[in-house]
């Protein structure tokens, strides 16, 4: 088996990013369903401003990515990840299911609605 390549400064990015809950709650967000910044936002209680920060580090490591659909931007994992982030991310799946926070959050997930929330 090949072992795949990865350079010093992609590793302390992918490190960085999984280094914050804010960003590993996001994660599991969006294994979930893709969603815009104001329906993370809502779930998390952050400002916009410090959601969107979050997101620039997710895709800048290479978990996630966006995508225009009318009004909004959604974002969601990415589903052909390099070998070295597949495994972080099941990593993540596995060991954060029963998680407090993580339970909370994906009933949020489940009832919030951009139409709602959203001013666009």
């Amino acid at each position: 088996m090949k072992t795949p390549m990865i350079s010093i400064p992609q590793s302390a990015k992918v490190f960085k990013a999984l280094g914050e809950s804010n960003r590993l709650r996001i994660l599991k967000m969006l294994e979930i369903r893709p969603l815009c910044v104001c329906e993370i936002t809502e779930v998390l209680q952050l400002a916009t401003s410090t959601v969107s920060k979050h997101l620039s580090i997710l895709r800048d490591a290479g978990f996630i990515t966006d995508h225009k659909e009318g009004k909004w931007i959604n974002y969601c994992l990415i589903d052909a990840l390099e070998e070295d982030s597949h495994l972080l991310q099941s990593l993540l799946s596995s060991g954060l299911q029963s998680d407090e926070t993580v339970l909370r959050d994906v009933e949020k997930v489940g009832s919030v609605d951009r139409y709602k929330i959203c001013k666009v």
